[in-house]
This record gives structure tokens, sequence and C-alpha cells, in this order.
């Protein structure tokens, strides 16, 4: 039985090694041969010395690694767009309707997290997302600013458009130029100048008011949330 299994071993290995030759000759390359023979590539590497591929044929399985690559790529990239799209389709249904409370209380969590609190009187929030100052100013009108009472200040580097930074900043927060103050002018320390293509590549913008009452309603609401956790601990189980 023994002696048997040797020898059908041996001619299967004979067997594949002649087909491995076959399919060298025909210009498969080493991963081609592997994934239909299910042979190593260290078995491979011995079978398949003095058989090189041409520098053509090598030339030609290159270009079509690039292409399946690429192809593999455009597929990730189609899948990872749908699934996210069906995320954001999904959250945008569980969010639903938000109503003036919630909408109120998102932005003392906002102001919590991003707000200035340490200048008593001065309610400001600073970011490099416009989207994030967009809900902010949103979320002052509903308190009862006016948007003439708001005030911003750009941080920006020495080697941006100035000019077009701040109109970018007036346009995109639907502000008159007459609420902008001078901006702050940053010198870049960089050789080469700053790529600023990047998703906020705007520099940094304040917008901010004075205005005791509101700062104090602000800070108040603040420190209801933070003992909201204490107030409201997950129920203990009941023992029977």
């Amino acid at each position: 039985m023994t002696l048997v299994r040797l020898i059908t071993g041996t001619m299967t290995k004979h067997i594949l090694r002649e087909r491995a030759l076959e399919m060298r000759r025909e210009g498969s390359s080493y991963g081609s041969i592997k994934d239909t023979l299910h042979v190593s590539k260290g078995t491979l590497s011995v079978w398949l010395q003095g058989y090189p591929l041409s520098k053509k044929r090598i030339d030609e399985l290159r270009g079509s690694n690039e292409h399946r690559i690429e192809r593999c790529r455009e597929t990730k990239a189609r899948k990872r767009a749908e699934r996210e799209k069906s995320v954001r389709e999904n959250i945008s249904r569980d969010i639903g309707t938000v109503t003036d409370r919630e909408f109120f209380i998102s932005g003392l969590f906002l102001y919590w997290a991003e707000g200035t609190k340490a200048e008593r009187g001065l309610v400001c929030m600073t970011n490099t997302d416009p989207r994030m100052l967009i809900f902010f100013i949103r979320w002052l009108e509903v308190q009862g600013v006016e948007r003439f009472r708001l005030r911003v200040k750009l941080h920006l580097y020495s080697d941006m458009d100035i000019q077009s930074e701040t109109l970018f900043w007036e346009t995109i927060l639907g502000l008159g130029a007459a609420v902008f103050r001078k901006p702050y002018i940053k010198a870049s320390v960089h050789d080469k100048p700053r790529n600023y293509k990047g998703r906020f590549g705007h520099g940094t913008c304040n917008v901010f008011l004075r205005d005791v009452a509101l700062y104090e309603r602000v800070m108040a609401g603040i420190e209801h949330l933070g003992e909201m956790p204490l107030s409201h601990s997950k129920p203990k189980p009941e023992t029977v």
C-alpha cells in the first residue's frame, strides 16, 4: 500500500510538472500556474528553472496586473460609495426631523466641546469647518441673536490669498463684509507654499459676539448637561 501511494504520488508530481512547463511555455506567470495547479511557489521555482519569460511577455503581464489592480480599486470604490450612501440614508431616517428643543440641546453640546468658555460675556466658536460655524450661526439666531451683531475674525497664513479666503468665508457664512474684522495673518514657516486644497483648507474662522445674558444661559445649559449623567444613571436590576 505504501509503495502504491509512493508511485501514485510520483506520477502525479510528474504530470503536474509537465503541465507547469507547458503553461510556462505558453507564457503563464508563476501566480497563474500556482493558482491553477495548486502547487507551492517553492516547487515551481525548482521546476521552472531555465524557463524565464521573455521581456515582452513580462511587460504584458505587468500591464495586465495594472489593469486588474485598477479594476479592483474601482470595484472597491464603488462598493464603498454604495455602502456610505446606504449608511447616510439609514442615519437620515433614524434622526428624522429635529425639534427646536433637540436643536437647542445639540447646540449646547457643540458649544461645550468647541466654544469659548474662559472669558465671561464672550460667546465664540472657532473652527476650520464652515458647516460647524453655519450651524452655530443658525443656533444663535434661534436664541434671538440678529446676524448684524455677530463679528468674524479669520486666522490665515501669509502665503494664502487673503482677499480670496475672506470672500470665501463671507459667502459661505452668509454674512456681510461689515461684520468681518481685520484678519490675523500668521507668517508661514514653510520653505514652499502650503497646499490649502484640503477639506478645510481656508484657515480658521472665529464667529463671536459679546452678550452676558446669552453667555450665562449657555453656561447654565452646559452645567445642566454635565449633571445629567449623574441623575440618569442606569437603573439597578430588580431583585427577587
